[in-house]
């Protein structure tokens, strides 16, 4: 094993800002977990409580489950057959329950989480509940956890605020060892290029639905998570690279003998775990040296934008407390090294043909990128068996092998720190007189990063939609879509507004989009200004905003400004909230409690909270 490199300095910095940040909330944390640690659990529940827990179980599991020395696991899974990506998770546990088994222990599913599919609901009501899903998939982890009876814990999700609802409820569990097993991508289909060229051929009118449907269903074909890199596939991204997967485990194909080798080592493992000595915690691993190797990845890679909602919400979870300047700090000193669809024409089935996540993780540890000593499932190590791909021997046997250290299997897709794809990471704050917000910029090309022009205030993605096919929008133009923060209607996504300023982009007008709302991870070479803070509903100053008003977005500089006099811009309030009602229908009314607690973007837009917050 070659010596690590020396931390990044950079890197150093903002580990240790963060850690002094949160050393009262992470202590508090941590004696939290210790006091869990002793709590009863299995051999110390009455007779009764510990009668209910087996009750369902075969003879033998009955048996063990009576005794005080075989291990218990629980499962937590997302499984359903709507979500592609959630549908291979069907055969999951009878998997698991055998290779536990084999083992010494017995797994029992403690119970399931709901998933509901961003792609289904995008441009509809039900994507006002997208986000808050990810809070409800929390407390639901923690209602299945709260059983008391598990000595270790496995984690079934790969979808967009799945698995970080998933680390938010198993965090309050972070006494227990934990890993997540993912279930891989479909193979490759219709090119995203092609894809994205049908949709927008929609948005002009110049093919009809069947066209659009026949490339869709060509795209999103197969078992497996979608194969672009959005949200999802940065999900996968952030738990290899946080040392919560199994080495390599991220981006094997559903369905093949290499991905039930993973699932089957995975259950052994977490069994391993739970013996004195045999693993680290989940609450132990999610530091902020975890956190920063995270937000290092996610800026490497060029991953979705969620995340600077998602990782903070977890880092919270676990004591910690993030800001979107060190996501801006360390985006100073991380190269670009992924091209994936949005920021490039591969998907990321290519992307682990090219050496995927083990060569991205090698060239940050050979660069001083990442922190190389954090604690892992894996056990001894740390980060360095990351580096390693697996893969199944001439006997069938799962193996690992380690990625080369210099040379790309694709330059094209992964690059090396000494020739990366750009200089810095893929994300950038923004911050003016207009609040503060996030950029992706590395799907944006530099010419494009730049634009001053008028605004055109929209109050939804309908009506910015209506005006396109007015015509309304053929000029340069920023377009404001406001009231769309998480206190609003959720923070929905708003991926259908892509198509229509992509045209006005490829017909060569300066455009960018502005906005208190989201934008989906897969969303890319249209500037988009997103999570503006303060939201307009709370008295952001996006609400000031008035058609005509010249906006300036400065991707290089961070700027994000109204290029009004400052008088005139103080005077001026917000508009009225849109009149329509969109509190009720398709379940929106159940989530009025949700609406009127959360918390703004930079911190996770979350209602959860924590002591010592």
């Amino acid at each position: 094993m070659s010596k690590p490199a020396t931390l990044n300095s950079v890197v150093a910095r903002v580990t240790e800002r963060i850690a002094e940040r949160s050393r009262d909330r992470r202590a508090a944390y941590l004696a939290r977990l210790e006091d869990a640690g002793g709590k009863p659990r299995r051999q110390r529940l009455g007779c009764a409580n510990l009668a209910h827990a087996f009750a369902a179980c075969g003879a033998n599991d009955k048996a063990a489950l009576r005794g005080e020395t075989q291990p218990s696991i629980g499962i937590v899974t997302a499984y359903n057959d709507m979500l592609s990506a959630h549908q291979p998770y069907e055969r999951y546990p009878a998997l698991i329950r055998e290779s536990v088994r084999a083992v010494g222990g017995v797994a029992q599913v403690a119970g399931g989480v709901p998933a509901m599919c961003d792609g289904v609901t995008q441009g509809y009501e039900g994507m006002e509940l997208s986000l808050f899903s990810r809070d409800v998939i929390a407390l639901a982890t923690g209602v299945a956890l709260s059983h008391a009876t598990f000595d270790g814990v496995l984690c079934l999700g790969i979808c967009d605020k799945i698995v970080p609802g998933l680390m938010i409820g198993a965090l309050s569990f972070g006494h227990l060892p934990t890993i997540f097993v993912p279930g891989g991508p479909m193979p490759t289909g219709l090119s995203n290029a092609d894809k994205a060229k049908a949709r927008q051929l929609y948005a002009q009118g110049k093919v009809g639905r069947e066209e659009l449907l026949d490339a869709e269903s060509k795209s999103y074909h197969a078992p497996g998570t979608c194969t672009f890199y959005g949200t999802a596939n940065t999900n996968q991204m952030l738990m290899e690279i946080m040392g919560l997967h199994l080495p390599g485990a991220s981006f094997v194909n559903p369905n093949t003998p290499l991905r039930e080798a993973l699932t089957d080592a995975a259950a052994k493992r977490v069994v391993a775990m739970t013996a004195p000595g045999g693993g680290t915690p989940i609450g132990r691993i999610v530091d902020e040296r975890a956190l920063v190797n995270g937000i290092v990845g996610l800026l490497a890679t060029g991953g979705s934008t969620n995340h600077t909602l998602h990782i903070p919400a977890i880092a919270a979870a676990a004591g910690i407390a993030l800001s979107w300047e060190d996501f801006s700090e360390l985006s100073t000193v991380v190269p670009l090294l992924a091209r994936v669809y949005p920021n490039g024409s591969a998907d990321v089935n290519r992307f682990q043909q090219a050496g995927g996540m083990p060569f991205i993780i090698g060239q940050l540890l050979d660069a001083g990128l990442v922190h190389a000593d954090i604690a892992t499932v894996w056990g001894e190590g740390g980060l360095e068996p990351y580096r390693s791909m697996p893969d199944l021997d001439a006997g069938g046997a799962l193996t690992w092998v380690r990625s080369p250290s210099d040379k790309s299997g694709d330059p094209t897709v992964v690059a090396t720190t000494a020739a990366p794809f750009a200089a810095e990471g893929g994300l950038r704050v923004l911050s003016g007189n207009l609040g503060r917000g996030v950029i992706k910029v590395s799907a944006v090309k530099p010419e494009h990063r730049v634009v001053e022009a008028p605004a055109r205030v929209f109050d939804n993605q309908e009506a910015v939609q209506a005006a396109f096919r007015a015509g309304e929008l053929d000029r340069d133009v920023i377009v404001v879509v406001r009231y769309q923060g998480p206190g609003a209607n959720g923070m929905p996504e708003l991926h259908k507004l892509t198509p229509p300023l992509g045209v006005l982009q490829d017909k060569g007008f300066k455009v960018a989009l502005v906005t208190d709302g989201r934008m989906s991870g897969a969303s890319g070479k249209v500037p988009a200004a997103i999570h503006v803070t303060p939201e307009v509903k709370y008295g952001g100053p996006l609400g000031r905003v008035r058609d005509g008003d010249m906006l300036r977005l400065d991707a290089e500089t961070g700027a994000l400004d109204a290029l009004v006099d400052a008088a005139e811009w103080e005077s001026r309030g917000a508009p009225p909230p849109p009149s329509e009602d969109s509190a009720h229908g398709c379940g929106r009314e159940m989530f009025s409690l949700f609406r009127d607690n959360v918390s703004g973007a930079e911190s996770g837009a979350s209602v959860i909270r924590y002591p010592g917050a």
